[in-house]
């Protein structure tokens, strides 16, 4: 598989990821994956499975909007806003939160190494009810 069709297998599969396909990470993930973002540090597929289970276990909908693309060899990288909705995160209201995905692919098309990037506080802090009031207030003072 080439990395052109990798990297499009993997946009496609994030947008059909929610708690009843984490089983599915094989067809992405390599066994001995490592991801990291901003809140976690996770090695092997099996751990990520269960990341991405308890994550998706409560979300109403997550939907990946892609930008930009580029890709050399076996490293890609991915500009996204993600939006979702959780019942206990802004009052179940919809949460957009930009980042992006730097990835390495292996000669099967599989990930072996995916890194994102993105504001945690945006994605969770500032909709949590008594932190998000006080990241709201250092930001307006920051800024």
């Amino acid at each position: 598989m080439t990395n052109d069709h990798a990297l499009a297998n993997f946009c496609t599969f994030f947008n059909k990821l929610d708690n009843t396909c984490t089983e599915k990470l094989y067809e992405v993930y390599t066994e001995i994956v490592v991801f990291n973002d901003p809140l976690h540090h996770i090695e092997g597929r099996e751990a990520l499975e269960r990341y991405f289970a308890t994550m998706y276990e409560n979300v109403e909908r997550c939907q990946f909007t892609y930008h930009t693309q580029h890709q050399q060899g076996s490293q890609a990288f991915v500009t996204w806003t993600m939006e979702f909705v959780h019942p206990r995160l802004a009052r179940g209201k919809p949460i957009r939160v930009e980042g992006c995905s730097a990835l390495t692919f292996e000669e099967d098309g599989r990930v072996s190494r995916h890194r994102d990037y993105f504001d945690a506080g945006a994605m969770l802090y500032e909709h949590l009810p008594l932190m998000g009031r006080v990241i709201r207030w250092l930001k307006q003072r920051l800024g």
